[in-house]
């Protein structure tokens, strides 16, 4: 199934980060290129839409109306589902995560073993989603000039970076720009995932357990370059040792209020809080420490 919304009216409410996501509003206005935006600003620009994607299509088209994205489509099919969101500078993808009560996203989740595509071994449950929803997503985007970005949290990271690979592999013009994700989990073998020669900024907070599914001992790798954020919420390189350490103590400090983080640092909300306090720094003049593999600005 595919609807193309019609915004109206203006956003509910003032945006706050616990709030539902048909109540967000977006902090980036698009008034111009995405590639104009710094990459913190992108970083946030998409992790919003991620957790705005969770909402219903009237939210979503309004929501993004009144940030500059004037074409708003759902795509969906068997509990998939993903929104092709646009304006004359941009096109953008964003794939829905899993959502407890939808019977087809478990499955997706729960579908570990992996399967030939045209590029190497591909999570079959991942594969399966993009691909009741590619036919229509190729249709849409089949005539588009624009540059195209791809983003999702969890389940719909994965997702993202599936259409990104079956975009790249099309016959259309349409070609990826960039992809940002959110605690998704591993998505294919070596092969699969070193196809695409793309930005692929991989967002991990901390203890967040989906990044580290499905095993490596399956034959997983990542796709993209790791963006890792350490228990204080800012952005790190830490290996080995340093990592487990750091793990540990976030793990400890989430046990001291009563929550398990290994599924706490898997929620949207806390990696737009992370990323917005990162924009809060860059908006005062703070140098923001980057990874070597993101591009100067």
């Amino acid at each position: 199934m595919s609807s193309r919304i019609e915004p109206s009216g203006n956003p509910q409410g003032k945006w706050n980060e616990t709030c539902s996501p048909a109540d967000m509003k977006l902090t980036i206005s698009l008034d111009k290129s995405i590639n104009d935006l710094s990459w913190i600003k992108r970083s946030l620009l998409f992790a919003e839409l991620s957790r705005l994607s969770y909402a219903s299509d009237e939210p979503v088209a309004r929501v993004a109306y009144a940030a500059g994205l004037d074409s708003c489509e759902l795509v969906e099919r068997e509990g998939a589902e993903a929104y092709v969101l646009g304006n004359r500078y941009d096109c953008i993808i964003v794939c829905r995560g899993t959502e407890p009560h939808q019977w087809n996203d478990i499955h997706a989740d729960a579908n570990a073993w992996p399967v030939i595509s045209d590029v190497g071994r591909v999570h079959s449950g991942f594969y399966s989603e993009v691909n009741e929803l590619w036919p229509r997503l190729e249709q849409i985007i089949k005539e588009n000039q624009r540059p195209i970005w791809f983003a999702g949290h969890s389940l719909g990271g994965a997702m993202a970076a599936v259409c990104a690979v079956q975009c790249k592999l099309a016959p259309i013009p349409s070609d990826p720009r960039a992809i940002f994700t959110y605690g998704a989990p591993r998505v294919g073998d070596k092969e699969y995932a070193s196809f695409l020669k793309i930005n692929h900024y991989r967002w991990v907070n901390n203890n967040d357990i989906v990044p580290r599914t499905p095993p490596r001992w399956f034959g997983y790798h990542h796709m993209g370059q790791e963006i890792y954020l350490n228990r204080k919420g800012q952005i790190s390189s830490l290996r080995s040792w340093l990592r487990v350490s750091d793990r540990f103590r976030g793990l400890l400090s989430s046990l001291r209020v009563w929550k398990l983080d290994y599924f706490s640092d898997h929620s949207m909300v806390e990696y737009i809080h992370h990323i917005r306090n990162l924009y809060d720094d860059e908006a005062s003049g703070k140098i923001i420490k980057k990874p070597r593999h993101v591009p100067a600005q």
